[in-house]
Formats: structure tokens, C-alpha cells, sequence
């Protein structure tokens, strides 16, 4: 346990903070159910691992018999026309998975499984929740918030830039996306942060492979450093990423994205991209 009556549960890469609200016993019961919930849930995805990596078309039909591995396959069933593995939604189906076993406990009023920054969330009608968003990965200092109200939907919140715990083939800082579940707002953090590129010689990239030759991104050359970039430069980033970002919000019933790049952004998604966000 943490301060707070948070709840710590970590196996491997698996890190997760959870903080549930509510009566005595539904929290209890709710932090007993997550903890059985993480039993297996490693082995699960190491024995799927190789399908999971693959950048290759899963057939509707395969069969998958790990719960975890399966929401990553048909959120990103969803992006075939993008280059992307169902690794892209690891990190956001984990808490997707263990917020949907807390949420079988009674008397509960809001619950939060971040796991390393990809964040599942359950509020009930009434309940609010401030989220903070930052701008920059390497320093996750916070430099903005939204408040999140249950009758929102949104349930997931995930970040990804070429900084992170990730590569990135883009050079975004910081996409912070509001979804109605961590899976997808994972992955569409992962395809938008990819988009906000653009031609500078400031910027290094190196094979995947050569980072770590188990990645799924392959040859593809990814994000090593960003050099000081001229204002046009970062326009034409943000912009190819705010649009891309735009044709995603309604497919995918996107709440909020929020794009960085060396103090500069878009806020984009109804009524963010309007007022802008809490700074």
C-alpha cells in the first residue's frame, strides 16, 4: 500500500498505481479483485508475445485465449490502414483489464489503474476527476489539467512522445489522448505522436532493431533526439499530427487530444478545441 490507500501492484514491466474511492469494504474488495486479476496476466502476454508484435493482418478468426491479449488485437483491428502492432495498446489494455475486475466490487465511486502514465478510469455519475497533462515526457512536469466529470465518458487516458517509455517514429513531445478506454487511447497517442513529424537536420533517428532488436518496429527508424527547431518546422509538425488527430476523434470517439512540441500545441476534440485546457 501507498500513501493515499493506494495500491501498488508491479510484475515485470507491468507497474501499476491504483487508487479506488468508495465504502470501506468495496474498496477492499475492489483492491483484493485487482490483485487476483494480475495473477497470470504476464505469462499471458509472453505466450502470445510473437502474434502480439506482429505488424501483419490477424485474422478475425484466430484464436487467442488471453483475455489482456485479445482486447490489444481488436483495439488495433481498428487501425489497419496504419502501420501498428497490437504492442501499441499494451500498457492502456493492462489497466483496461484490471479496472474491468475492480469494477465487480460494490459500493464504489471512482477508480484509477495507471499504469505508468496510461491511465483506466471509472467514475460515477456526480463524480469528477482532475487529470494533469504534460508537455514534455522527459520531465513530466505538469504543465496543464482537464476536469473529467463520470457523465464524460471518458475512460481512458494514455501519453506518448518520441521521450517516453517508447520509441516513436515522430518527434511529438507529449500526445495526451482522452478516450472511452485506455486501449485505444494507447494506441491513437502512439499513431498521432508518429504523425507529428517533419524534415529538420536536428533530428536523429536510428533503426529500431538497433535499440532493441526485440522491438516490433523493426527497421523503421525512430526518434533519438530533437534539436532546436525552427517555428515553421514545428508548425508543420503539430499540423500534420492535428490533422491526422482529426480524422481519428469521431472514428474513434475521441474526448480530447492534446499535442506538444518545444512549447508550442494543438488541443483538439470538442470542447477543448475551443477554450483550450486548465493551465
Amino acid at each position: 500500500m501507498l500513501s493515499g490507500n493506494r495500491l501498488h501492484l508491479q510484475h515485470g514491466p507491468i507497474n501499476l498505481v491504483i487508487k479506488a474511492i468508495g465504502s470501506t469494504a468495496g474498496v477492499q474488495q475492489a483492491y483484493a479483485l485487482a490483485a487476483q486479476r494480475m495473477e497470470g496476466m504476464l505469462q499471458g502476454l509472453v505466450d502470445n508475445l510473437s502474434l502480439l508484435r506482429s505488424p501483419l493482418f490477424i485474422a478475425d478468426n484466430t484464436k487467442i485465449n488471453d483475455a489482456t491479449s485479445q482486447r490489444m488485437v481488436s483495439t488495433v483491428r481498428q487501425f489497419r490502414d496504419c502501420f501498428v502492432t497490437p504492442m501499441a495498446a499494451v500498457a492502456g489494455a493492462v489497466a483496461d483489464e484490471v479496472l474491468a475486475a475492480m469494477k465487480n466490487a460494490d459500493g464504489l465511486d471512482s477508480v484509477f489503474v495507471n499504469n505508468g502514465g496510461d491511465i483506466a478510469l471509472h467514475l460515477e455519475p456526480g463524480q469528477k476527476m482532475r487529470i494533469g497533462i504534460v508537455p514534455f515526457l522527459s520531465t513530466a512536469t505538469l504543465g496543464a489539467s482537464v476536469e473529467i466529470a463520470g457523465e464524460d465518458g471518458v475512460c481512458g487516458i494514455a501519453t506518448s512522445g518520441w521521450d517516453g517509455h517508447s520509441m516513436s517514429l515522430g518527434i511529438a513531445d507529449a500526445v495526451t489522448v482522452l478516450a472511452k478506454n485506455a486501449a485505444i487511447a494507447d494506441t491513437v497517442a502512439t499513431l498521432i505522436a508518429n504523425k507529428v513529424d517533419c524534415d529538420a537536420e536536428c533530428i536523429d533517428r536510428s533503426r529500431a532493431l538497433d535499440i532493441d532488436p526485440d522491438s516490433d518496429l523493426g527497421e523503421r527508424l525512430v526518434t533519438v533526439n530533437v534539436g532546436a527547431l525552427h517555428k515553421k518546422a514545428i508548425d508543420d509538425a503539430l499540423d500534420r499530427g492535428a490533422k491526422f488527430a482529426r480524422t481519428l476523434i469521431k472514428k474513434c470517439e475521441l474526448y480530447g487530444v492534446f499535442i506538444y512540441l518545444q512549447g508550442h500545441s494543438r488541443s483538439l476534440g470538442w470542447p477543448y478545441e475551443h477554450k483550450g485546457v486548465d493551465t
